[in-house]
């Protein structure tokens, strides 16, 4: 089964895709095509949206999902006038929230994701976080891990680096990450770089066959690739991490926002923001 979802806003969707993807992720059997549809602001885009999610519903031959975070009430009318299953995230929750607090919220456009001054310093952070992951990325630094909040280790091509960089992203953290080499498993202690910070270390492993997998679309049939060298190099980090008691997780069935949260759980590490 397909059905068309649309994420529509009169600011930058953020909010109207982030809840929606939430929401779809819970029907695994149904194929969703997602459509955001960001500053949809004046009456001219909304009747040429509606014109077209009506043409999408013709073509699918099933009525397509809206979901909006619409500020402006005229152009939620012409919204509304579309021939779809409509979710209104404001309207759904501010009416009670403005019930129970007794007064009318502001209906502001871009709310949520403007830099006001109290989010500069946020947005700072933000940005130093992801310098710092990137300067620490591979192992090619290591001389700045007394300031890291975690440093992830694992072999090559087991997602520390979009984790490093999401963790950073989303809730500024200062994550570094070092590779494990074939020449660091022969030796049965930590690599000397890592030694100081034994207690900011964490592991990720993943099934060797999705390594090779991920390693063959890198370098197609090479030694590296092979479902063997795989093999070999995860189970002997794994071997690693349990002879120096430390912890990881398998990131293979995991996505990287999961794999970052879980992560974050089991270290007890805070975040410095919530996620924009």
């Amino acid at each position: 089964m397909k059905r068309t979802a649309f994420f529509i806003s009169d600011g930058t969707g953020i909010t109207a895709e982030a809840l929606g993807r939430s929401l779809l992720a819970q029907f695994e059997g149904i194929q969703f095509e997602l459509i955001t549809k960001p500053y949809i602001n004046t009456p001219e885009k909304a009747e040429a949206l509606v014109e077209r999610i009506n043409q999408t519903g013709e073509k699918d031959g099933a009525r397509p999902l809206l979901i909006d975070t619409i500020v402006d009430q005229s152009i939620r009318a012409i919204i509304s006038r579309s021939e779809a299953m409509n979710i209104d995230v404001f309207s759904t929750f501010l009416a009670p929230l403005e019930e129970e607090l007794n007064t009318h919220s502001s209906y502001s456009v871009g709310k949520t994701h403007a830099l006001t001054k109290a989010k500069e310093d946020v947005y700072k952070a933000r940005i130093d976080s992801v310098h710092y992951a990137l300067d620490n990325d591979d192992g090619a630094r290591t001389h700045h891990y007394d300031t890291a909040d975690i440093i992830l280790i694992g072999v090559s091509r087991c997602g520390k680096t979009p984790t490093c960089i999401y963790m950073a992203l989303q809730f500024g953290i200062r994550a570094a990450n070092y590779p494990i080499t074939e020449d660091d498993l022969l030796d049965t202690e930590l690599p000397k770089a890592l030694r100081p910070y034994r207690h900011k270390i964490f592991g990720l492993t993943i099934e060797p066959e999705r390594l090779a997998s991920i390693r063959n679309e890198r370098r197609a049939n090479s030694t590296y690739a092979s479902l063997k060298q795989c093999q070999k190099e995860v189970e002997e980090v794994e071997n690693l991490y349990r002879r120096h008691r430390i912890d990881f997780i398998d990131s293979t069935h995991y996505s990287i926002e999961e794999i970052s949260t879980r992560i974050m759980a089991q270290a007890g590490i805070e975040r410095r923001f919530s996620p924009r």
